[in-house]
């Protein structure tokens, strides 16, 4: 028997349900679920009138350690996520070394075993020339294998069509691929360098990295998938043309193509570029309102499958260059579920489809091990919030090592008050936890 914690009168979003509930931790798990119990031994947080989840999985995060942390470390990041209810995370291998050796993976695990708040699991890079190296991978030790097939960080852009088909024909793992088109790109900065130089006003940003060049790679990605039998996940979609390329008529376990939306593309659209600049600079770019319209859709209905952050920070200073120099990415992970709860409020999507494509969603499709629900036996990953309790974001309850935030300024309307992690009260009202109790993530994968 581990320390005991009782949730009580608890409204329990879980599997398409909402139902008010008592939730039994003990140690690591949760031990038990039901309309009243009672263990006098037990700690009770009285929950009557909050909404408890699974803690969020956030498949696509930019940690920057090693090699980039000026920016931020997993340390500084995983403590804002947990203050935000992601409880997992899984991050990208376009760090500084790469992570596209296996030696270089396990050297990041051992970076977060020793500083990690929230849960972890690292992603494996493919390059044009690592082949071997990757099919020598533990698809039960690591999350799955990210290629950047358009512009990136560094070297890791995979631009040999041989060598990604020889990628997508040698790994059963789930591929994740961020999906612009170099040539498309190339020319268009180009064409807009030739008129401004290297000041090219930030609307030119979506143009630039336009739905064509966004398209034309998914499109060759998924024909390449179907071509292959690879079990690919296109990340961040930003327009409305590749929607129409992904299925909703089968069970998410039973998709071999998937994909995800984030946070920024349901938020902002290229209206927000004259007030925010290129603090809201990412690849793929915020693009039209009719193309997050049509992501809306999307997700609503199935085809898109998962919501993440794509938490990418860069100090100030480096965002406020000028636009050939200022780095696309912005940190999201302390207001993801905040933001999509506003959306809540706003009647454009309901808790348990909130909770579906955070949470379940990425355990099922990344075949997590006892996370992303709310079960009993299942590992004590959970969040609670008060859907009522206004807060602003400030400089000053941002936790990101950067300081900043594209929703500073912004009033939410929920707030998180609790988030466990492995059963550990890792973030209690404002205030994080300094003992740690994160765990690398396991797979349920043969």
């Amino acid at each position: 028997m581990g320390q005991q914690t009782l949730i009580k009168n608890a409204k329990v979003v879980n599997e398409g349900q909402i139902r008010e509930l008592d939730v039994l931790i003990d140690g690591e798990r949760i031990a038990r679920i039901d309309t009243s119990i009672s263990v006098p031994e037990a700690v009770v947080i009285d929950a009557s009138g909050a909404f408890l989840m699974p803690g969020v999985i956030d498949d696509q995060v930019h940690f920057r350690e090693p090699g980039l942390t000026h920016k931020a470390n997993i340390a500084t990041e995983s403590r804002a996520a947990v203050a935000g209810g992601v409880t997992t995370f899984m991050e990208q291998p376009n760090t500084n070394p790469q992570t596209t050796t296996i030696e270089k993976l396990e050297e990041k695990f051992s970076i977060a075993a020793g500083s990690s708040y929230a849960n972890y699991s690292f992603m494996f890079g493919g390059t044009n020339d690592n082949l071997e190296e990757l099919k020598r991978l533990d698809n039960k030790s690591t999350a799955a294998v990210k290629l950047f097939l358009g512009s990136s960080t560094g070297n890791m852009l995979v631009d040999n069509e041989q060598v990604i088909e020889t990628i997508f024909s040698n790994t059963d793992m789930v591929i994740c691929t961020h999906c612009e088109d170099e040539a498309t790109i190339r020319k268009n900065l180009e064409h807009y360098t030739g008129i401004y130089g290297d000041d090219i006003p930030i609307q030119y940003h979506p143009v630039i990295r336009s739905e064509e060049a966004c398209f034309v790679s998914s499109s060759k990605a998924i024909a390449l998938a179907k071509k292959t039998g690879a079990r690919l996940h296109i990340f961040h979609l930003s327009t409305g043309k590749e929607t129409h390329q992904f299925v909703n008529d089968i069970p998410l376990e039973e998709k071999k193509i998937t994909a995800e939306v984030c946070v920024h593309h349901l938020w902002f659209s290229d209206e927000d570029y004259k007030e925010k600049g290129t603090l809201i600079k990412w690849n793929p770019a915020v693009k039209t309102a009719g193309d997050r319209e049509e992501l809306w859709k999307a997700l609503l209905d199935d085809r898109i499958d998962v919501i993440a952050t794509d938490h990418a920070p860069h100090t100030l200073e480096e965002k406020q260059q000028v636009y050939t120099k200022a780095p696309s990415g912005g940190p999201l992970v302390q207001h993801v579920l905040p933001a999509m709860l506003e959306k809540f409020h706003q009647g454009r999507i309901g808790l348990e489809k909130i909770v579906e494509k955070m949470c379940h969603n990425p355990a099922k499709l990344f075949q997590v091990k006892e996370r992303g629900f709310v079960r009993e036996g299942y590992y004590a990953d959970l969040v609670l919030v008060d859907l009522n309790d206004g807060w602003q974001v400030t400089k000053e309850n941002i936790l990101y090592k950067c300081g900043w935030s594209p929703f500073e300024g912004t009033t939410f309307k929920s707030k998180v008050t609790h988030t466990f992690v492995n059963g550990h009260l890792a973030y209690k009202n404002g205030v994080v936890s300094e003992e740690r109790n994160a765990k690398r993530l396991t797979f349920n994968r043969d």
